[in-house]
């Protein structure tokens, strides 16, 4: 029996611009952090208040870590889907753990910003047919 990682999504903001690099075989990779916290209102002085603020490192490949490269910035508010990593690992005999997202999906969030897509010249937009601009063999 295979076990496979917890998928989840996570709404929050880039602390700062994707960091673009490539493997020895060509491949890219792409790294973003992701700040999301939560916000209440004060039932006492009617004021917001925020959370605590948890940071995730996500990481994206291939063609899809350029178009993330490309197209998101430090400040932008987006929606992570993808798969959580757990990485642990010792540092001067303390134990430490990181989670991370493999990304699926990551885009803008659209909720307080708008945004223009291009298709990228990539696999995608060379095929032609279906309404998503694809093929059905692709699937």
């Amino acid at each position: 029996m295979s076990i496979t990682p917890p998928q989840v999504t996570v709404v929050g903001t880039l602390t700062a611009d994707a960091e673009l690099r490539f493997l020895d075989s060509g491949k890219a990779v792409a790294s973003v952090n992701i700040a999301s916290n939560s916000r209440k209102k004060d039932p006492n002085t009617g004021q917001f208040v925020d959370g605590d603020t948890t940071f995730l490192r996500a990481t994206v490949w291939g063609e899809y870590a350029e178009n993330v490269a490309e197209s998101l910035t430090k400040g932008a508010r987006v929606i992570a889907v993808g798969s959580l990593k757990q990485r642990s690992w010792e540092k001067d005999g303390v134990k430490k753990t990181s989670y991370d997202l493999d990304v699926d999906e990551i885009g803008p969030s659209l909720r307080w910003a708008t945004a223009k897509v291009n298709k990228s010249k990539g696999r995608a937009a060379a095929n032609s047919g279906g309404a998503w601009g694809g093929n059905d063999s692709d699937w």
